[in-house]
């Protein structure tokens, strides 16, 4: 986004769970004075721009290509997305290659940027106080540390890793895993933060 305003551009970000259809996005569009839009998720993002006056693009997640496209609805809305979209962004070649083989038409259309993350130290972070008050052991020589950053859903099944984590630490109490990420699905997020406790 401040890319987007250092070029002199307007940026207005809009979460897709908070709009009800794609008329809304439709009156946002008309009503903002759009020139382009650019929506992350082909489903879930996308279908709300469809039919839109203004060209588009769509950035892939994975769970368009690793779930949502088992789904007939989903699958004809996620095509129909892509056909109408000017370009789409996957973060990997196996995503590209695995839409492309899904629609083959848009396979031209479909560029790899891959992933990364931009972080910006904090002055006054207390490293030995997050450890204190996560329960970590401060005193230890080679502590390890791993993050997991997503979103506590079930699709992303960060249990899997916590089990793993665990008797890994069981043998090697150096080694810790930190899970950072919105609580997507509360329930979900209820059952990690019990299992974690364990």
């Amino acid at each position: 986004r401040n890319h987007l305003h250092a070029a002199g551009h307007i940026c207005i970000l809009k979460d897709a769970f908070g709009c009800e259809s794609a008329t809304e996005i439709a009156n946002l569009i008309f009503t903002e004075k759009f020139d382009a839009a650019l929506a992350i998720h082909l489903y879930k993002g996308g279908r709300l721009l469809q039919g839109c006056k203004i060209p588009f693009g769509i950035i892939f997640g994975g769970t368009d290509i690793n779930e949502d496209i088992r789904c007939e609805e989903k699958h004809r809305v996620m095509g129909t997305v892509l056909a109408e979209a000017r370009f789409a962004v996957a973060f990997t070649m196996k995503i590209k290659e695995l839409a492309a083989a899904e629609w083959p038409d848009a396979r031209k259309k479909i560029y790899v940027q891959t992933q990364g993350i931009k972080t910006t130290p904090s002055e006054t972070f207390d490293w030995y106080s997050f450890l204190q008050n996560a329960g970590i052991p401060t005193d230890v020589d080679n502590l390890h540390i791993f993050l997991l950053i997503c979103g506590l859903r079930r699709i992303k099944d960060p249990l899997y890793l916590v089990d793993v984590f665990s008797d890994w630490h069981r043998k090697e109490p150096s080694v810790h895993l930190g899970i950072i990420g919105p609580a997507v699905d509360p329930l979900f997020t209820c059952e990690v933060k019990e299992k974690v406790k364990r």
